[in-house]
């Protein structure tokens, strides 16, 4: 839901670099850089399991953090800017949080959730998600956490795109409305076994194995007459 603030405690963290970074992950810390409003960047860690508290609630990876620094009893609006995973393990190693101003617009990706089912899969057609993610511009409690598309409608050849999404009050769709295409509904591909191509290859191969009516296969090292491959001296 748009409009969720969660507050978040932090700790600064002196040093940087990958040695240091490791240690705090042991210690089940994230490392972290929250970037002010035209202030120096703070180096932060956050305790893992509240990270994850904070960034599966209902609002997700846009949900507004509210930051508060160890020790400090101001609060800092922030967003989620970026974040690292672990490539096997799927957890976050590290984040970008970014402070922002309640009352002027952000970019934002948004997840496009597609709903129903197309009258066209029931009739053997095939439901593709073209582009799963939209960028937007709205305040920062007003980004959703995801916009729903229905496509209960969708015939076999049907196209959704941007142009065809629901406008919502306050949130501006800023990708291409016409290009940008977020669900198909097409005839399956059916793999047919070429079979007249197959025996006409099994006929060329038998073709070149034979040597032609009358004629004696070329001895290893002759001409075309017969005669030894020899070069007059």
């Amino acid at each position: 839901m748009a409009g969720e603030r969660i507050r978040l405690e932090v700790k600064e963290r002196a040093r940087r670099g990958t040695s240091d970074s490791r240690r705090l992950r042991r210690d089940g810390l994230v490392p972290g850089v929250l970037y002010g409003r035209g202030k120096p960047p703070h180096a932060i860690c956050i305790p893992e399991r509240e990270l994850r508290r904070v960034l599966t609630g209902d609002h997700g990876l846009h949900a507004i953090l509210d930051v508060v620094l160890e020790g400090q009893k101001s609060t800092h609006a922030s967003i989620l800017k970026d974040f690292q995973q672990d490539s096997i393990r799927g957890r976050i190693i590290h984040v970008d949080l970014q402070e922002v101003r309640l009352d002027q617009p952000i970019h934002a990706q948004v997840v496009v959730e597609l709903v129903g089912e197309p009258a066209g899969v029931t009739e053997g057609g095939v439901l593709s998600q073209v582009v799963r993610e939209i960028t937007v511009e709205a305040l920062p409690m007003e980004v959703p956490d995801r916009i729903e598309l229905d496509v209960s409608g969708m015939q076999i050849g049907d196209t959704l795109r941007l142009a065809d999404l629901d406008t919502r009050e306050g949130v501006t769709y800023l990708d291409d409305p016409e290009e940008t295409v977020l669900a198909n509904v097409t005839v399956p591909s059916r793999v047919v076994e070429p079979e007249d191509e197959v025996a006409e290859e099994d006929a060329e191969v038998a073709e070149g194995e034979e040597s032609p009516e009358g004629e004696a296969p070329a001895e290893a090292g002759g001409d075309s007459s017969g005669a030894p491959g020899t070069t007059e001296g």
